[in-house]
């Protein structure tokens, strides 16, 4: 098995909307799939860049249950970003900017560990990408731009292990380390955003 690093960011579940028109933002100009419409709870509705289960039939969450996308990201380049590209033989743009996919997500809406916030959970397809994940400051500082973009309280980075890195949090920059969300310390953690 590989590894399945993932970026989480945590937003109240009422900025899902916003959250997905700015990742939008982040797709590659050039993506060659059919737009897909998410519906949310609410009625509102999102039209993305991206599949989902790699189809892109529209997705229907409105009754609140969660969804799954197949997203591709641009990313700048900083060192870390340049060698996987060239281990990889991708391209880089003229900007110096590199598109990832597949990158999973998934939107779980009023997660149990966290009720009227929703969780945007953002997973490396590969191990080589897990790794990218971790080492590259320009994949964190995309994701905690997207946690500020869409009023999200915490971005967290989950290495699968007993502990995750905070990288944002309650508006601030973060490089603290609290326990993985199965152990039980994490809920001081939340009560520390949620207030």
């Amino acid at each position: 098995m590989g590894l399945d690093y993932s970026y989480e960011i945590i937003t109240p579940a009422r900025n899902v909307a916003g959250a997905l028109v700015e990742l939008a933002k982040l797709a590659p100009e050039d993506r060659r799939v059919p737009p897909l419409t998410v519906t949310l709870p609410g009625g509102d509705q999102v039209v993305v860049p991206f599949t989902s289960h790699f189809e892109s039939e529209p997705v229907d969450c409105s009754s609140g249950s969660g969804f799954q996308l197949d997203t591709s990201i641009t990313f700048s380049g900083d060192d870390a970003v340049r060698a996987y590209c060239e281990d990889s033989r991708t391209e880089c743009d003229e900007f110096g900017r590199v598109a990832l996919g597949y990158i999973y997500l998934t939107v779980t809406l009023a997660p149990e560990r966290h009720p009227d916030f929703a969780s945007l959970e953002f997973t490396a397809a590969t191990s080589r990408m897990s790794r990218l994940f971790e080492r590259s400051a320009s994949v964190r500082a995309t994701f905690t731009d997207l946690t500020v973009a869409s009023g999200g309280v915490a971005c967290l980075l989950d290495t699968e292990s007993d502990t995750v890195q905070v990288c944002w949090l309650n508006g601030r920059p973060s490089q603290e380390i609290v326990p993985a969300p199965y152990l039980p310390g994490y809920g001081d953690f939340v009560a520390r955003w949620r207030s």
